[in-house]
């Protein structure tokens, strides 16, 4: 899943940031209303997550440039003003959902998720395949019984890979999905990944490599 971060407080966003890593997303960062809105032109983000109070462009107009652009991006307003009338007026001009903060980091994470998976992103709450399940809340994947040991990254590719239903996946869009702008797209990243990934699923394999194309669940 790869998520935008727009917040000023440089402390807070790389908390912030470090933990969404941790569980799994892949995380950019931004500042200010000027970069977030270059950012969404140039990325396809599954959830954006705004600070309504920012500098340069107000995370009003930003939500609303998101929003009107049609972007499938889904918004969710992270900010200190938490009465009843900012909700309110925040979900009006298009906000996914609106969280206030200080906010539990739990629930933030879980907020995320259920924006990922509302109708139009097509993604199921746990994803399968024979005898593969994929559970993204509670980041467990279980093969034929046994628990996986994935990494962040491993667990991305993974779930990548199922919400894509069969489709090929290249290497390129691995890294756009699973990855954030800090990765070296010239690294052999997604090929070590996918290697350690396989060897942990065991056999029969189940992550086909398509010559020229990339890569998909089958088998």
């Amino acid at each position: 899943m790869r998520v935008l971060l727009v917040e000023d407080h440089a402390k807070l966003a790389m908390a912030l940031a470090a933990g969404l890593r941790q569980a799994g997303m892949a995380v950019d960062v931004v500042f200010d209303g000027h970069d977030a809105l270059e950012q969404v032109t140039v990325t396809a983000y599954d959830v954006v997550v705004l600070d309504r109070d920012i500098p340069g462009v107000h995370g009003d107009e930003v939500c609303k440039a998101v929003v009107g652009s049609g972007s499938p991006s889904r918004v969710l307003m992270l900010t200190a003003a938490g009465a009843i009338h900012d909700r309110v007026e925040g979900l009006g001009i298009g906000a996914d959902d609106y969280l206030p903060k200080p906010c539990d980091f739990a629930e933030l994470v879980a907020r995320i998720r259920a924006l990922s998976r509302r109708p139009g992103a097509l993604v199921p709450p746990v994803l399968t395949h024979g005898d593969l399940t994929l559970d993204p809340s509670r980041r467990i994947a279980v093969r034929a019984g046994r628990r996986l040991p994935l990494t962040p990254k491993e667990f991305a590719v993974l779930e990548v890979l199922l919400c894509a239903q069969g489709a090929v996946v290249s290497a390129e869009e691995l890294l756009e999905r699973a990855w954030d702008e800090m990765a070296d797209p010239f690294s052999q990243a997604v090929r070590t990944t996918m290697s350690r990934l396989r060897a942990k699923l065991g056999d029969p394999p189940v992550i086909q490599t398509v010559a020229k194309a990339g890569y998909r669940i089958g088998g």
